[in-house]
């Protein structure tokens, strides 16, 4: 079973006194804290517009974390396709993954915010023809030589260190057999597929996907994103909960928030709210997270590219930094 950490995504709670070049400069730092104590990979996200910094520049990110590590892959999870114009992204990414030395994951999503494709002047329905074709760009530019677009032969250089894999994320049914039809890999999360089980479902829907285009499966990469967070002593769901409260409610508020210049804290959860959101977490000791993962390990098979979600919005650097030590010594070795 190989790790990623992650989701990298640089947002600043309206109790955080830390400047915006503080968070970046701390985020990089976490992902070379993270290849040293083994993870896999380190992951980012993106969004635009929102009030509390949430990261828009996945790319330029990846090249910062390629310069402070060495062996690490880094990973999108996920750029938004549809708001980007496709022949730039292929020489963006074909750029990073030079400085990497290889080491670039392309994850790309559909997107979901309505404000982000207003601004950017996208139609929203647009979205699967828009994915369909930024991977049609992306595998032109990065062969070999030329290839037609609008009409016209073009040669993208300089081209990626490697073919560079492109994974599609998603959660409905067609989304994810797109993955399967046209990407190298998918990228589910378990809020989105509804833990194991709804993974599990995942998998047989890229697989479809990738049957129906006659495509041989060896190869295809499965990857899934859960929050989990360890303590080696005291209560670690007290320790996580406002972070991690932080985090899931403001998926909710984003989703109808636009124009918004402050950003704002969540409201208090009651004890009903409050089980459901711990019963979305890994979370505990140890010996407990190392069960819990097992059992995704267990149903799901080891060649799943687990990514622990344990970057938290408003956690303190050397909390973040103690969470990545402990992951690294006493949950990825007991799990490898």
């Amino acid at each position: 079973m190989r790790f990623g950490y992650g989701l990298i995504t640089c947002q600043r709670p309206p109790d955080d006194p830390r400047s915006d070049a503080d968070l970046y400069r701390e985020a990089v730092d976490r992902s070379a804290a993270a290849e040293r104590a083994g993870f896999d990979s380190v992951w980012v996200s993106e969004h635009h517009f929102v009030d509390d910094g949430y990261m828009p520049s996945l790319l330029v990110m990846c090249a910062a974390i390629a310069q402070a590590t060495s062996t690490v892959e880094i990973g999108t999870g996920v750029l938004l396709a549809p708001l980007h114009d496709p022949l730039r992204l292929a020489e963006d990414a074909a750029t990073v993954d030079l400085i990497s030395g290889g080491r670039l994951i392309l994850g790309l999503g559909a997107g979901w915010r309505g404000e982000e494709f207003d601004v950017f002047g996208v139609d929203e329905g647009e979205r699967a023809a828009r994915i369909r074709e930024t991977v049609r760009v992306l595998r032109g530019a990065w062969g070999p030589g030329s290839f037609s677009l609008h009409g016209t032969d073009v040669n993208v250089t300089p081209k990626p260190a490697r073919p560079i894999p492109i994974w599609l994320g998603g959660f409905a049914p067609g989304a994810v057999r797109r993955a399967g039809r046209i990407a190298d890999g998918f990228l589910g999360s378990s809020s989105g597929t509804s833990g194991i089980e709804g993974f599990a479902r995942a998998k047989e829907l890229a697989l479809e996907g990738l049957a129906a285009a006659g495509r041989d499966p060896a190869g295809f990469s499965f990857a899934l994103h859960v929050p989990v967070f360890v303590a080696d002593g005291g209560d670690a769901w007290s320790s996580v909960r406002p972070y991690y409260q932080y985090l899931r409610w403001k998926y909710g508020d984003m989703a109808g928030a636009r124009g918004s210049s402050t950003a704002t804290s969540p409201p208090p959860m009651d004890a009903a709210s409050e089980d459901q959101l711990r019963a979305t977490i890994i979370c505990g000791t140890p010996d407990r997270v190392v069960d819990e993962i097992g059992a995704f390990r267990d149903a799901l098979g080891d060649d799943v590219h687990f990514i622990c979600r344990s970057d938290f919005p408003g956690m303190p650097q050397d909390m973040q930094l103690e969470l990545i030590e402990t992951l690294g010594s006493r949950v990825l070795p007991a799990l490898r």
